[in-house]
């Protein structure tokens, strides 16, 4: 009798053990309990430490209260201006409702990622490049209200949204590296135009004063060559007066002209005119020449031949006479 005794108790002090293995929770810090009983929800959210569930009958659902943070991966997208860019963001979110994202939504993770993708794909199609480039302040705080209005209704809440990179194609940033070196150039050659204006205008303003004094001029090109002199050369610089070299230009002048009048006047010499050919001594009667103009003789300079002349030039033919029978 006393043995069956002692082994009721033994067994009543297992399954008890059993039980309370069973129903003994315990709740971390960062965590949120929530109780399920044949399905249903009890209204009652256990908080951290131990607890007590009824096993086979209430199922506890631990709900992390932490700041999750959830990268969102890259999207590719066209910007209002029409470029092409991949833009990849980061998002902190917390539950701030454990029965909600357990009971409003499947899995609050993942519906959350969703979301952000969503929410980032319609933020660059509203937005220029140049607002995804500086003005990321604004779309942060915008891709935030996006996400945070349907995650209100799912317990959690949106802490923080971050777009992190923006990339470019390679031809658009070939683009604005050469926008951006032609600005830099421009402003450059301003500053430059600048400063030799007002240098222009100090030169002028020192030239006028020294006008008035003709040693203050001489006074600093001692200066410039002391100048020169302390770097240890042993070349010295001297400046040449430009009015100097004006007034010997002009004292030439007058040679030149003298030298340049008789060499005008020579006349290259003229070659003498040829004799005219005689002709050839032949049977047949040469063709008498015809008698020039005053026009032709004086183009070629050389004397006419006058018709007696010509007729004692020429000679009788040596051909017998023709008789007839």
């Amino acid at each position: 009798m006393v043995q069956e005794l002692v082994i009721a108790i033994v067994t009543a002090a297992s399954a008890g053990a059993l039980y309370l293995s069973a129903a003994a929770k315990v709740v971390k810090q960062y965590e949120r309990g929530v109780v399920l009983r044949l399905g249903r929800l009890r209204n009652d959210v256990r908080g951290p430490g131990f607890t007590m569930v009824i096993p086979g009958i209430d199922r506890l659902h631990k709900v992390n209260m932490q700041i999750v943070t959830m990268p969102v991966p890259a999207q590719d997208g066209i910007t209002r201006d029409n470029v092409t860019v991949r833009v990849d963001a980061v998002i902190y979110f917390k539950v701030v409702d454990a029965a909600n994202a357990v009971i409003q939504v499947e899995d609050y993770r993942f519906a959350v990622s969703q979301m952000a993708q969503t929410s980032l794909r319609s933020i660059i199609g509203k937005s220029d490049l140049d607002d995804l480039l500086s003005n990321r302040e604004k779309l942060n705080q915008g891709l935030e209200l996006m996400i945070d209005s349907p995650a209100v209704g799912w317990g959690v809440q949106i802490d923080r949204v971050e777009i992190k990179d923006v990339s470019l194609p390679e031809t658009m940033k070939r683009s604005m590296a050469r926008q951006a070196e032609a600005d830099r150039e421009r402003r450059a050659r301003v500053i430059n135009a600048d400063a030799e204006l007002q240098a222009s205008k100090k030169l002028a303003e020192a030239a006028k004063e020294m006008s008035s004094q003709p040693a203050a001029l001489q006074l600093r090109l001692l200066q410039t060559v002391v100048a020169v002199a302390a770097e240890k050369n042993s070349t010295l610089v001297l400046p040449f007066p430009v009015e100097l070299l004006r007034f010997l230009e002009r004292a030439q002048q007058p040679g030149q002209q003298t030298e340049l009048q008789p060499r005008q006047a020579v006349r290259p010499p003229q070659r003498p005119a040829q004799a005219p050919a005689q002709p050839e001594r032949t049977g047949q009667a040469q063709p008498q020449p015809q008698p020039r103009t005053r026009a032709q003789k004086s183009q070629s300079g050389a004397p006419v031949p006058t018709p007696a002349v010509l007729a004692a030039h020429a000679r009788p033919s040596r051909s017998k006479p023709f008789t007839r029978h």
